[in-house]
């Protein structure tokens, strides 16, 4: 793994259900597979120099183990999934010293359940990308490679 100036790593981490991207509602979320996700983060990253961690839970606890192990890295791009409303994730992203980017694949503000829109974990992050599509996680990458060059 590539490392940045400081040795450290930008950390993209996955909520619940998203371990389905390709298979769960693809009329909404697309039919790109978190493989594929990871492969254009770490093309993203790679190509700054960056090093880049990937992973994917469906568990709040262990989401929550992997923003506090990531606290103090290069940075954290984010799709909390259900967890964008969990009081816990949000503390947790509150602890952090490294910028969080939030990302979402649908727009949120768009969806017919305004409630997903409403998500906390937003007010822990230096900024959101939300209906983007995977896209979005590779902007998320280089936003937070260009901060750390």
């Amino acid at each position: 793994m590539a490392e940045n100036k400081g040795g450290q790593a930008i950390h993209v981490l996955n909520g619940p259900n998203l371990n389905l991207l390709g298979e769960r509602e693809p009329e909404i979320y697309g039919t790109a597979t978190l493989a594929d996700v990871e492969a254009l983060c770490r093309e993203a990253a790679e190509g700054a120099g960056i090093g880049l961690t990937f992973s994917q839970t469906n568990s709040e606890a262990e989401l929550i183990g992997q923003i506090q192990a990531a606290r103090k890295s290069a940075g954290i791009v984010i799709n909390p999934a259900g967890c964008s409303y969990s009081v816990p994730v949000l503390d947790a992203l509150k602890a952090c010293t490294a910028p969080v980017v939030e990302v979402h694949i649908s727009n949120i503000h768009a969806r017919a359940e305004s409630w997903r829109a409403e998500t906390l974990t937003t007010s822990a992050a230096v900024g959101v990308i939300s209906g983007l599509g995977v896209e979005g996680y590779r902007y998320a990458v280089r936003f937070l490679c260009d901060r750390n060059s």
